[in-house]
């Protein structure tokens, strides 16, 4: 009875985190298409992350007002000083990221983006160095120079390179290592009170649009206001249109966050690194085969030699993190590597708890 107990449950935790892999799938592959055939149309994608951002910043408030509703205890409310001068960091790296990521889309293939986001763990491992969240190990190098050959033989001589969207999402990547290294350190910051996802997301998602306004303004501002799809609309099913395409983004963009949330909460941010892994894998197939993209065989190897560099990383974390591979003292919401803070802290705060009570139960 014991070991038929056994094999239950184990068989449960299989298909729970098959489900939630499959979610999270759904959501990162789905949105990575859906914003590339929005932005054929709808060549305003600086507006477009902007509503992305107030849907979310609405989703969030809602979630939290129902876990306090339900549990009847007070969500974490930063001061004006401490949100300013320690989230707004954090905010405007993201907002870049996201900004720069989404406008790429006018420019490259969903293959030439997939690839190019995949290096974003090569310069959050940079920025960790400097930020000495890392020790510089031998390991670490041969990670970075895996990565970075990787992403410059998947750029050579590629039939659909484009300069200047290949220039945005490298960019984006690069701020994402700036992006996710902050990350880091705010949420390490318990007094703050943010280890929660759904409390950081609504405290970074205002700071996010007010960051992003600016570049929106001069770049999309005054196009925008003359398009016949918003500002000077003449058909109101055409704007309802648009807008419920908007909407629809901005509910994939949460979903992916909290299927991430819920993924790391249920199993570790070691099984989202893996899961990511094939996630690129299988956005690059579904990319050749739906959207005909054209990758080289030189492409693949590079994004082959890139994916080994990204494999050695989460080898190099479950080594560091033997028995539960866990959340750990946190390395760093998407792709794979992006979203691994997420839960990190709050997660070992839990796992004190718990040891606790059972220190008492003994007592």
């Amino acid at each position: 009875m014991g070991r038929w107990a056994l094999d239950v449950a184990f068989v449960w935790k299989a298909v729970l985190t098959l489900g939630l892999v499959l979610l999270y799938y759904c959501f990162s592959i789905g949105i990575t298409f859906y914003n590339k055939w929005l932005t054929k149309s709808f060549h305003f994608p600086l507006f477009m992350t902007m509503l992305h951002l107030a849907v979310i910043f609405l989703f969030s408030a809602l979630c939290r007002a129902l876990v306090q509703c339900s549990s009847h205890r007070a969500r974490v409310v930063l001061s004006w000083a401490d949100y300013l001068r320690r989230v707004a960091p954090t905010a405007l790296a993201t907002a870049l990221d996201v900004g720069l990521s989404n406008w790429s889309f006018l420019y490259i293939t969903v293959s030439l983006y997939t690839m190019t986001k995949s290096s974003a763990v090569l310069f959050i491992l940079i920025f960790s160095l400097i930020f000495k969240l890392e020790e510089l190990r031998a390991a670490l190098v041969l990670v970075v120079l895996l990565i970075a050959g990787g992403l410059f033989m998947f750029t050579y001589k590629s039939t659909q390179f484009n300069v200047e969207g290949f220039a945005l999402v490298l960019g984006a990547s690069f701020i994402g290592g700036i992006r996710w290294t902050l990350t880091q350190m705010l949420l390490q910051k318990a007094e703050l009170g943010l280890q929660n996802p759904i409390d950081t997301m609504f405290h970074l998602q205002p700071l996010m649009f007010l960051g992003l306004f600016p570049l929106f303004a001069v770049f999309e501002g005054l196009h925008l206001s003359t398009s016949e799809k918003i500002f000077r609309f003449q058909d109101t099913g055409l704007l309802l249109r648009v807008l419920g395409s908007l909407l629809l983004g901005g509910i994939l963009a949460f979903g992916l966050g909290f299927s991430e949330f819920l993924l790391v909460s249920r199993t570790s941010s070691l099984t989202l690194s893996i899961a990511g892994i094939f996630k690129e894998v299988c956005t690059l197939l579904l990319a050749a085969h739906l959207l005909g993209d054209q990758i080289s065989l030189v492409n693949w190897l590079g994004f082959a030699l890139c994916l080994s560099g990204i494999c050695l990383h989460v080898a190099l974390k479950a080594l560091h993190s033997p028995g539960d591979p866990g959340p750990k003292p946190l390395k760093a919401q998407g792709s794979s590597p992006d979203l691994e803070l997420l839960l990190q802290s709050g997660q070992q705060e839990d796992d004190d708890n718990e040891d606790d009570d059972l220190a008492q139960a003994r007592q």
